[in-house]
């Protein structure tokens, strides 16, 4: 009780920094990725004036170099004081004791409450009950579809079952024809048969997340019903490498539905011809048993505060500021990355937009991955294998159980871990 009441203390110190003109200039330096470390520069400005003294100094990263120089920095403890960071990284990150814990600070704030964003993608700044991030953009799938195909096929909408959906399927197909499909699921793409299995029910990894679940009767189910896709025909077993232009073939039918993100709303109103843009919409994803079980993944970016960070008051304040709704909102119209606060989703240039009411009811109903490590190697993995029950050179109960003894190897030390620290706490072991 006395420790944490000397470090509410300590932390109350930066906190006041924070709300104060600072007298002596302080730097922030804050690392953004990609598109978003161009465009969030506009918005720090605005920051920089509502905090006299204070400046942000922002370094573009491409994506592909970000894991990498992250990694480095934290090992010549030089990282910045406040980065975006993509959601499956913080339980890495975390694992390395590189993130400052933010509920102290949460529990200050009249801006940053869980509440205040989408429950499922909060939940992927969270590990082991404390959270290292605050979410600041929203990625899910969803079903990106040509209306007048399907109304041709004799539906208006997708359905939101299992069954109805495969059945829209196979009237798809027979309208369309032997050498076009009703969907895209490309095998080189592991997202799709991931969320199929969380909508199933399965926890994916078992035993305080330190085996592979895929074996059990949820993912079967899941993955069956996957694999069934490709068996009928109404997907093609093609990667998207093997698809010379996506958008192209979208638009000449070649498959009417695509599983994918937000990005592609951009893309599909620049790469779609005028006459075909009243003809495509989006829709939730259906789940086995109804809308409320079609879930879908939680992604995105988050801000997180490094624990070597010198200015943890005014790097505090900068996440509260790039927190707030009109933030999210502006950071929208600038880049289209969608706001994980929800009364930002208020804002008239989103709520009006008829594409983005699919991807808000979507993002009532996402869920996280596992928050492990180890999560983009094991997924890789089902991906790899995947690929053989979709070609039919395996059964998709041998790749599952292949799949499960690969992920119990993956996280072998994971186990060995938890072991050790279990007997460190009953003072049996060390």
């Amino acid at each position: 009780m006395t420790a944490r009441v000397t470090f509410l203390a300590a932390l109350a110190i930066p906190l006041i920094l924070s709300c104060q003109p600072a007298h002596r200039g302080v730097t922030i330096r804050f690392w953004a990725m990609g598109r978003e470390g161009e465009v969030v520069q506009e918005l720090v400005r605005d920051f920089e004036k509502e905090h006299p003294g204070v400046h942000v100094e922002v370094q573009q990263i491409p994506w592909t170099a970000a894991h990498e120089k992250l990694l480095t920095s934290h090992v010549g403890r030089s990282s910045p004081d406040v980065a975006q960071l993509g959601n499956t990284w913080i339980a890495e990150f975390q694992a390395l004791q590189a993130l400052e814990a933010l509920d102290p600070y949460l529990a200050h704030s009249e801006e940053v409450r869980p509440n205040a964003f989408f429950s499922g993608i909060w939940a992927t700044n969270v590990v082991d009950h404390m959270p290292y991030g605050v979410p600041w953009y929203v990625d899910t799938r969803l079903i990106f579809y040509r209306k007048d195909i399907l109304r041709e096929a004799g539906y208006d909408s997708i359905p939101q079952t299992w069954e109805g959906w495969r059945a829209a399927m196979r009237a798809l197909k027979r309208r369309v024809g032997d050498r076009r499909y009703a969907i895209l699921l490309p095998v080189n793409e592991w997202t799709q048969p991931m969320i199929f299995g969380l909508q199933a029910g399965s926890p994916l990894l078992a035993e305080r997340m330190t085996r592979g679940a895929f074996s059990g009767s949820e993912f079967r189910r899941a993955f069956q019903f996957y694999v069934d896709l490709f068996e009928e025909g109404l997907a093609p077993p093609v990667s998207n490498t093997e698809i010379a232009n996506t958008y192209q073939e979208f638009e000449r039918g070649y498959f009417s539905m695509w599983i994918t993100g937000p990005w592609n709303l951009g893309e599909f109103r620049r790469k779609l011809p005028e006459a075909l843009q009243d003809d495509w919409g989006t829709a939730p994803l259906p789940g086995p048993t109804g809308a409320s079980s079609g879930l879908s993944m939680a992604g995105g970016s988050s801000l997180v505060m490094f624990k070597t960070s010198k200015h943890k008051g005014q790097a505090w304040a900068l996440i509260e500021f790039l927190s707030r709704p009109d933030q999210q909102a502006r950071f929208y119209r600038l880049c289209g990355s969608l706001p994980a606060r929800t009364m930002a989703w208020r804002d008239s240039t989103i709520a009006s937009d008829p594409m983005l009411v699919a991807f808000q009811a979507q993002l009532e109903r996402v869920a996280p991955w596992p928050m492990v490590p180890e999560w983009e190697q094991i997924a890789i993995r089902l991906q790899e294998l995947a690929e053989k029950s979709v070609r039919g050179t395996t059964p998709p109960d041998s790749v599952l159980a292949e799949l499960d003894r690969d992920v119990d190897r993956i996280l072998e030390k994971r186990r060995w871990l938890l072991t050790r620290r279990a007997a460190s706490h009953t003072g049996s072991g060390g």
